[in-house]
């Protein structure tokens, strides 16, 4: 029996080039030089775009991941690779910013607490002092940042000097209520999920659950997505609906939208943190 202290440190490589001849051989041949042990391994060809894609999560020993990055940089010119290389267990650091509704906020920091996540949540950031108390109750600083129009640009700078002094990983927008202007989306590019209820573009503006309910609706969801200068319409990480009915009040709807806001967003945050995600043009590429 291998006991935890015997277990070699592990990593994750994930890659992207134009599909061609040799690619997992490269790859296997490489990790086999290097004395790796491959847990698991995912790829997926874009025969539209021409696009690889892969992800594979190894095992090695006596050797540091500085000197595999370097290594494995000779492998990655030859194919022409968009490649990245991370510990398999290091945590994200990841900001979690909010506005009036906690219920993302409060699921994150849980999952936090137990582990569940592989996340370290330096700090959460707010337009509102709401869910302070809550912050402290788990012991993570909680910034208020008040945004108004005229306002607006100071409030970013603070959060992108936060996101630089803090360290930051990634940034998650559970529930708020700003939006990010062009210049902040093009800095965190690819580092920013949000979670929003489906109901868009139907359903817009204030108590998008009441409007629902008056339309008669019968399923109700969430998205996740990446960030970007296109308002809510960033590559899109995860969704799903939970199923409602005639019996039902706007509240119910409302929390019933509320856990699955709360579950899609901690399965797009965890699949971002073990990097099991990469960018297609405006696709996702999930690997489960």
């Amino acid at each position: 029996m291998v006991s935890d202290q015997d277990q070699l440190p592990s990593y994750v490589l994930t890659l992207a080039c134009q599909d061609r001849p040799g690619l997992v051989f490269a790859v296997s041949s490489w990790l086999m030089d290097m004395g790796g042990n491959i847990l698991d391994s995912q790829q997926f060809d874009d025969r539209m775009g021409h696009q690889f894609f892969m992800r594979v999560h190894f095992e090695v020993g006596g050797v540091d991941l500085d000197q595999m990055r370097s290594s494995f940089e000779q492998v990655a010119a030859v194919y022409g690779m968009d490649w990245q290389m991370f510990s398999a267990v290091a945590p994200y650091r990841t900001l979690v910013l909010v506005s009036k509704f906690g219920h993302c906020l409060n699921d994150l920091l849980f999952r936090q607490s137990t582990s569940s996540l592989n996340i370290v949540i330096p700090a959460v950031v707010s337009n509102h002092r709401d869910f302070e108390r809550l912050a402290a109750t788990y012991d993570v600083p909680y910034y208020h940042v008040p945004v108004t129009p005229d306002t607006k640009d100071q409030a970013e700078a603070r959060l992108l000097e936060l996101v630089d002094e803090l360290d930051i990983d990634l940034v998650v927008l559970a529930r708020y209520m700003q939006v990010l202007s062009d210049e902040t989306c093009k800095k965190l590019e690819g580092k920013v999920i949000n979670i929003h209820h489906s109901f868009l573009p139907s359903f817009k503006g204030a108590k998008p659950y009441h409007q629902a309910h008056e339309r008669g609706v019968k399923l109700i969801g969430a998205t996740a997505h990446y960030v970007t200068a296109d308002l809510d319409e960033g590559p899109i990480i995860e969704q799903d609906v939970t199923r409602v009915n005639h019996r039902m009040t706007p509240p119910e709807m409302v929390q019933a939208g509320r856990d699955v806001e709360a579950q899609v967003l901690s399965r797009a945050v965890r699949w971002h943190t073990e990097q099991r995600l990469l960018l297609d043009g405006s696709r996702v590429v999930v690997f489960p």
